[in-house]
C-alpha cells in the first residue's frame, strides 16, 4: 500500500480522536486546559455537538476513519491527532512534540498504529523534537519543515535522513518567534495547500524566500487577512483537490476559495478547534490521499 505525502489529494483513510476520549469530561478538562495553554476553557458538551457536525462532513468524503482510544496517559491536545505522527508513501514516522506536555502521545500512537498493522518507518530519538504541523508535502517528492519552537535542528537533520530516499527537495523554512514559545505557530499555521497549484497563506508571518518559492511555482495563493488569521482562517483540511473544510466565521477566506472554484464546508469550531488553536488539519492526521 502506498500511504500520504499529500497534503490535497483524495482523503481516503485518516486518523482521528474524538473529544469524548481526549477530553474525557468537563472536570478533566476544567483541570487541563490551562496546563494546555488552551484560550478558554471548552465546554464539553458543545465540543461533542461540534464534533458530531465535523465527523458527518468528514465521513461524505473519507471511506475509512479510525478513532485513536482513550487513554489516561495522555491530554487535552490529543484531540489533535495530525502532531504526533507524520505520514510518507511508506509508512509513519513517529514524532517527539515540542511541546513536554505532549510527549507521552508518541508511545499511545505507536501501540495504535502496531494494532492497526501501519508499518512504522522511523522515529525521531535524543533530544530531535517536532510535531506534524511543521512538516508539509508541497509535492510528492518535495518535503517542507518549518524549524521553531516545536520543531528543532537535531529533528530536521533526522527526518531529512529518514526521508532521503523519498524526497528530491527537503526544504526548511525558519520560523518567527511570533507569540512566544508557548504559542502554537506550527508551518502548517501559515499555509494549507488546497490543491497542487493553489494555497491558502498567512504572507506576514511567511519568509520571503518560501513565498517567493510558491509563486514561481505556480501555486496560487489565497491570502488570510488577520481577524480570519486570528479564528483559524489559514488551518484549511483539503477533502480532495478544491474540496476543503474550514472553521465558521472566516468570511473573506472562504469567498476567495469559492472564487478560485473550490467546495468550501464550514464546521463550527468554537471549543474544538478556536479554544486549542486547531483547526481542521490539526484535528486530522490523513493515512492515505489518493
Amino acid at each position: 500500500m502506498t500511504y500520504c505525502s499529500s497534503m490535497f489529494r483524495s482523503l481516503e483513510r485518516v486518523i482521528v480522536k474524538h473529544p469524548k476520549e481526549a477530553f474525557i469530561s468537563q472536570e478533566n478538562v476544567s483541570k487541563q486546559w490551562e496546563l494546555f495553554n488552551y484560550i478558554e476553557e471548552p465546554d464539553f458538551n458543545e465540543a461533542l455537538r461540534e464534533y458530531q457536525d465535523f465527523i458527518l462532513i468528514l465521513a461524505k468524503h473519507v471511506p475509512n476513519i479510525d478513532y485513536l482510544p482513550a487513554s489516561s496517559e495522555v491530554g487535552l491536545d490529543s484531540l489533535y491527532a495530525h502532531d504526533p505522527v507524520k505520514f510518507t508513501k511508506e509508512g509513519a514516522i513517529l514524532l517527539k512534540s515540542g511541546k513536554r506536555s505532549r510527549q507521552p502521545e508518541t508511545e499511545s500512537y505507536r501501540r495504535f498504529l502496531t494494532d492497526k498493522n501501519i508499518p512504522i518507518i522511523g522515529e525521531l530519538t535524543g533530544d530531535a523534537v517536532a510535531d506534524g504541523g511543521d512538516i508539509v508535502w508541497l509535492d510528492d517528492r518535495t518535503l517542507v519543515v518549518g524549524r521553531g519552537y516545536r520543531t528543532n535542528d537535531e529533528a530536521i537533520r533526522q527526518l531529512r535522513e529518514m526521508t532521503a530516499h523519498q524526497v528530491d527537495e527537503f526544504i526548511v523554512v525558519p520560523l518567527t518567534h511570533d507569540n512566544g514559545e508557548e504559542e502554537c505557530l506550527h508551518l502548517m499555521s501559515l499555509i494549507s495547500l488546497v490543491d497542487e497549484n493553489l494555497a491558502v497563506v498567512y504572507s506576514r508571518l511567511i519568509p520571503v524566500f518560501f513565498r517567493e518559492l510558491l509563486i514561481n511555482r505556480g501555486i496560487r495563493l489565497i491570502e488570510v487577512p488577520e481577524d480570519e488569521y486570528q479564528n483559524l482562517g489559514c488551518n484549511v483540511l483539503a477533502l480532495a483537490p478544491r474540496v476543503c473544510m474550514i472553521v465558521e466565521g472566516t468570511r473573506s477566506t472562504k469567498k476567495q476559495l469559492l472564487n478560485a472554484g473550490a467546495t468550501v464546508y464550514e464546521y463550527k469550531g468554537y471549543e474544538i478547534s478556536y479554544k486549542g488553536t486547531g483547526g481542521p488539519t490539526c484535528l486530522t492526521c490523513p493515512v492515505v490521499r489518493n
